[in-house]
């Protein structure tokens, strides 16, 4: 934890921990997991998914971002993000694993404003622009300007503050967000485009893979569908699985085994074709 200032856990290879000769051979072929978690997510959570990965011998990365900049800075226009984006792609040089594939599974909008920016610096700064990224899985995401499903992220995230900081902050949020994120974003979104609009014709060409479900009362089913066709139309190659009766970011606690073979799976194919 800790890692370049970052609340990051970095779980490296198995192989790669004994630092034995043929097995850390085999390491250095395998792919490099970044795990971006949704608003409030706790790591003992995110470690769940490390399994998956780890289990087939990757280094893993798990990162949350900080609610605060997720639902504040992002709703009044500030790139806090920008800074632990382009931290978390320098993780890769500390450990020098930037020679491997890399795969990014993304949870919630929370995890995708996070992402929005790791595109960015992938795509503009000269010392990230030989990575070999393979893949996105995005898992309950992206979601629109939905104002009642971003409240109710929020009022989860604050479920153990005092109640009336609690209420204070959700009518801060709400009240910033419908002025400039919804009436006045024909205007802001000139200076700050949403994340969703951003990745609807984002740079990036490598395979895209979306879980979602249509019991999810945070992030519309029909979101995540425009987004997933938006971007098969610009020629991505892309996936997306409908769980039909799972909440958000409860995929794998209802379906373990369908939902972790779908994302080794989706891993090997990535890997198994050159990246973007």
């Amino acid at each position: 934890m800790g890692a370049r200032g970052l609340e990051a856990a970095v779980e490296l290879a198995p192989a790669e921990a004994r630092e034995s000769g043929t097995e850390r051979g085999h390491a250095d072929g395998q792919p490099v997991v970044i795990l971006l978690g949704w608003a409030g997510c706790q790591d003992k959570y995110l470690a769940k998914y490390s399994t998956i990965y780890s289990q087939k011998g990757c280094t893993v990365i798990r990162y949350t971002a900080p609610w605060r900049m997720i639902f504040f800075s992002e709703t009044f226009g500030i790139r806090s993000l920008q800074t632990p984006a382009r931290r978390l792609l320098e993780l890769l040089f500390d450990y020098t694993v930037e020679n491997r594939p890399v795969l990014f599974h993304v949870f919630s909008n929370g995890g995708v404003m996070l992402y929005r920016y790791i595109i960015e610096v992938l795509h503009t700064h000269k010392l990230f622009k030989n990575l070999k990224v393979a893949g996105t899985i995005f898992d309950s995401a992206p979601g629109r300007r939905n104002l009642k499903g971003g409240l109710r992220a929020l009022a989860t995230v604050l479920v153990s503050m005092n109640v009336l900081l609690k209420y204070f902050l959700l009518l801060a949020f709400a009240t910033t967000a419908v002025v400039l994120r919804i009436l006045l974003y024909p205007l802001t979104r000139f200076i700050h485009e949403s994340h969703y609009d951003a990745l609807l014709k984002a740079p990036s060409r490598w395979p895209e893979l979306y879980l979602y479900s249509q019991a999810d009362a945070i992030i519309k089913a029909s979101e995540v569908k425009h987004m997933a066709d938006a971007r098969q139309q610009l020629g991505v190659s892309v996936k997306a699985v409908d769980f039909s009766d799972s909440a958000h970011v409860s995929h794998m606690r209802a379906y373990p085994t369908y939902y972790s073979n779908l994302c080794t799976t989706f891993l090997s194919d990535c890997v198994r074709v050159s990246p973007c």
